[in-house]
Protein backbone atom coordinates (compact mmCIF):
# COMPACT_ATOMS: atom_id res chain seq x y z
CA UNK A 1 0.00 0.00 0.00
CA UNK A 2 0.98 3.13 -0.87
CA UNK A 3 2.17 5.62 1.48
CA UNK A 4 0.46 9.15 0.47
CA UNK A 5 1.23 12.40 1.16
CA UNK A 6 0.53 16.03 1.98
CA UNK A 7 2.63 19.10 0.83
CA UNK A 8 5.80 19.59 3.05
CA UNK A 9 5.68 15.59 4.28
CA UNK A 10 9.08 14.10 4.03
CA UNK A 11 9.01 10.04 4.68
CA UNK A 12 12.22 7.13 4.28
CA UNK A 13 12.10 5.95 0.77
CA UNK A 14 15.42 3.24 0.97
CA UNK A 15 15.38 3.08 4.90
CA UNK A 16 11.53 1.31 4.62
CA UNK A 17 12.26 -0.46 1.89
CA UNK A 18 15.59 -2.27 2.19
CA UNK A 19 17.24 -3.38 -1.15
CA UNK A 20 15.43 -0.16 -3.06
CA UNK A 21 17.61 0.52 -6.02
CA UNK A 22 15.47 0.78 -8.96
CA UNK A 23 12.42 3.50 -8.71
CA UNK A 24 10.02 4.66 -11.90
CA UNK A 25 9.17 8.21 -10.89
CA UNK A 26 5.74 8.59 -12.86
CA UNK A 27 4.13 12.72 -12.84
CA UNK A 28 0.64 12.39 -14.27
CA UNK A 29 -2.40 15.28 -15.18
CA UNK A 30 -4.98 16.34 -16.79
CA UNK A 31 -5.91 19.56 -17.69
CA UNK A 32 -9.50 21.20 -17.29
CA UNK A 33 -12.10 22.40 -19.87
CA UNK A 34 -10.08 24.71 -21.90
CA UNK A 35 -11.10 26.72 -24.85
CA UNK A 36 -7.28 28.51 -26.14
CA UNK A 37 -7.44 26.53 -29.24
CA UNK A 38 -3.99 24.58 -27.88
CA UNK A 39 -2.88 21.23 -26.48
CA UNK A 40 -1.19 21.42 -23.25
CA UNK A 41 2.39 20.09 -23.37
CA UNK A 42 3.34 19.57 -19.81
CA UNK A 43 6.88 18.26 -19.55
CA UNK A 44 8.55 16.66 -16.80
CA UNK A 45 12.56 17.18 -15.59
CA UNK A 46 14.85 16.26 -13.03
CA UNK A 47 17.77 18.68 -12.12
CA UNK A 48 20.35 16.48 -10.34
CA UNK A 49 21.47 19.15 -7.58
CA UNK A 50 24.78 19.58 -6.12
CA UNK A 51 25.38 20.37 -2.22
CA UNK A 52 24.88 23.58 -3.41
CA UNK A 53 21.40 23.19 -4.82
CA UNK A 54 22.41 23.73 -7.91
CA UNK A 55 23.50 21.79 -10.59
CA UNK A 56 26.98 21.44 -11.30
CA UNK A 57 26.53 21.67 -15.03
CA UNK A 58 23.80 21.60 -17.48
CA UNK A 59 24.41 17.88 -17.58
CA UNK A 60 22.89 17.59 -14.29
CA UNK A 61 19.33 18.78 -16.25
CA UNK A 62 17.66 15.31 -17.33
CA UNK A 63 14.37 16.73 -19.52
CA UNK A 64 13.12 15.55 -23.33
CA UNK A 65 16.32 17.33 -24.73
CA UNK A 66 18.67 15.46 -22.71
CA UNK A 67 16.97 11.92 -21.82
CA UNK A 68 20.01 10.46 -19.81
CA UNK A 69 22.41 11.73 -16.94
CA UNK A 70 26.33 10.86 -18.20
CA UNK A 71 26.01 8.36 -14.84
CA UNK A 72 23.42 6.25 -16.58
CA UNK A 73 21.60 6.84 -13.16
CA UNK A 74 18.49 8.93 -14.06
CA UNK A 75 16.58 8.61 -16.96
CA UNK A 76 14.01 10.47 -18.79
CA UNK A 77 11.56 7.87 -20.40
CA UNK A 78 10.25 10.42 -23.23
CA UNK A 79 8.16 13.71 -23.97
CA UNK A 80 4.54 13.03 -23.56
CA UNK A 81 3.15 16.01 -26.15
CA UNK A 82 -0.92 15.25 -25.26
CA UNK A 83 -0.78 14.18 -21.65
CA UNK A 84 -4.14 11.91 -23.02
CA UNK A 85 -4.72 8.99 -21.05
CA UNK A 86 -4.95 7.08 -18.47
CA UNK A 87 -1.63 6.40 -15.61
CA UNK A 88 1.50 8.45 -15.55
CA UNK A 89 1.94 11.27 -18.63
CA UNK A 90 5.62 10.77 -18.53
CA UNK A 91 8.33 8.49 -16.51
CA UNK A 92 11.54 9.21 -14.97
CA UNK A 93 13.81 5.76 -13.70
CA UNK A 94 16.52 6.09 -11.30
CA UNK A 95 19.42 4.00 -9.77
CA UNK A 96 20.23 5.16 -6.80
CA UNK A 97 23.19 2.77 -6.70
CA UNK A 98 24.59 5.08 -9.77
CA UNK A 99 23.67 8.55 -8.50
CA UNK A 100 26.97 10.33 -8.24
CA UNK A 101 28.26 10.70 -4.73
CA UNK A 102 28.16 14.70 -5.58
CA UNK A 103 24.48 14.86 -6.15
CA UNK A 104 22.53 15.31 -2.65
CA UNK A 105 19.11 15.96 -4.42
CA UNK A 106 16.67 15.07 -7.39
CA UNK A 107 13.95 17.69 -7.69
CA UNK A 108 11.67 16.74 -10.04
CA UNK A 109 9.64 19.65 -12.10
CA UNK A 110 6.89 20.33 -13.95
CA UNK A 111 6.45 22.89 -16.76
CA UNK A 112 4.27 24.12 -19.43
CA UNK A 113 5.31 24.23 -22.73
CA UNK A 114 5.08 27.66 -24.57
CA UNK A 115 2.66 28.68 -21.45
CA UNK A 116 3.10 32.45 -21.87
CA UNK A 117 2.16 32.59 -25.08
CA UNK A 118 -0.70 29.87 -25.30
CA UNK A 119 -1.76 31.87 -22.13
CA UNK A 120 -1.89 28.47 -19.85
CA UNK A 121 -0.69 28.28 -16.41
CA UNK A 122 -1.19 24.91 -13.58
CA UNK A 123 -4.70 27.38 -12.67
CA UNK A 124 -6.10 24.74 -15.71
CA UNK A 125 -4.34 21.78 -14.60
CA UNK A 126 -6.15 19.39 -12.18
CA UNK A 127 -5.66 15.63 -10.60
CA UNK A 128 -1.40 16.42 -10.59
CA UNK A 129 0.51 13.37 -9.20
CA UNK A 130 3.53 12.48 -8.71
CA UNK A 131 4.27 8.39 -7.76
CA UNK A 132 7.30 6.34 -6.74
CA UNK A 133 7.54 3.00 -8.11
CA UNK A 134 9.66 0.17 -7.12
CA UNK A 135 11.05 -0.79 -10.41
CA UNK A 136 11.42 -4.62 -9.82
CA UNK A 137 8.43 -5.09 -7.84
CA UNK A 138 5.98 -2.83 -9.77
CA UNK A 139 5.23 -1.77 -6.83
CA UNK A 140 3.57 1.95 -6.01
CA UNK A 141 5.67 3.38 -2.58
CA UNK A 142 4.69 6.88 -2.20
CA UNK A 143 2.09 9.31 -4.24
CA UNK A 144 1.42 12.80 -3.79
CA UNK A 145 -1.12 14.40 -4.83
CA UNK A 146 -0.39 18.04 -5.78
CA UNK A 147 -4.07 19.60 -5.10
CA UNK A 148 -5.64 22.41 -6.86
CA UNK A 149 -3.82 25.19 -5.26
CA UNK A 150 -2.05 26.39 -8.31
CA UNK A 151 -3.31 29.49 -10.24
CA UNK A 152 -0.80 31.70 -12.68
CA UNK A 153 2.05 29.71 -12.51
CA UNK A 154 3.74 28.69 -14.70
CA UNK A 155 6.36 25.73 -13.69
CA UNK A 156 6.08 24.06 -10.44
CA UNK A 157 8.73 21.83 -8.50
CA UNK A 158 6.98 18.87 -7.82
CA UNK A 159 9.07 17.02 -5.22
CA UNK A 160 12.33 15.79 -4.63
CA UNK A 161 14.54 12.91 -3.31
CA UNK A 162 17.97 13.96 -0.96
CA UNK A 163 19.98 11.85 0.34
CA UNK A 164 20.25 11.49 4.52
CA UNK A 165 23.26 9.87 5.03
CA UNK A 166 23.17 6.74 3.21
CA UNK A 167 19.84 6.55 3.07
CA UNK A 168 17.62 8.50 0.58
CA UNK A 169 14.58 10.08 1.49
CA UNK A 170 11.56 11.63 -0.36
CA UNK A 171 10.12 15.36 0.28
CA UNK A 172 6.21 16.52 -1.45
CA UNK A 173 7.39 20.38 -2.35
CA UNK A 174 4.14 21.42 -4.77
CA UNK A 175 5.72 24.81 -5.41
CA UNK A 176 4.85 27.30 -7.66
CA UNK A 177 6.79 29.60 -10.19
CA UNK A 178 5.95 31.73 -12.64
CA UNK A 179 7.95 32.33 -15.52
CA UNK A 180 7.85 28.70 -16.92
CA UNK A 181 10.91 26.77 -17.77
CA UNK A 182 13.51 29.83 -17.83
CA UNK A 183 12.74 30.75 -13.94
CA UNK A 184 12.92 27.26 -12.85
CA UNK A 185 16.11 26.81 -14.68
CA UNK A 186 17.41 29.83 -13.13
CA UNK A 187 16.86 29.10 -9.79
CA UNK A 188 18.74 25.75 -10.32
CA UNK A 189 21.89 27.45 -11.63
CA UNK A 190 21.48 26.85 -15.52
CA UNK A 191 21.11 30.03 -17.49
CA UNK A 192 18.31 29.72 -20.14
CA UNK A 193 19.01 31.93 -23.29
Amino acid sequence: MAISLQKGQKVDLTKTNPGLTKLVVGLGWDTNKYDGGFDFDLDAAAFMLAESGKVASEKDFVFYGNKSHESGSVQHMGDNLTGEGEGDDEQVKINLQAVPESIKKIDFTVTIHEAEARKQNFGQISNAYIRIVDEAKNEELIRYDLGEDFSVETAVVVAELYRHGTEWKFNAIGSGFQGGLKALCGSFGIDVA
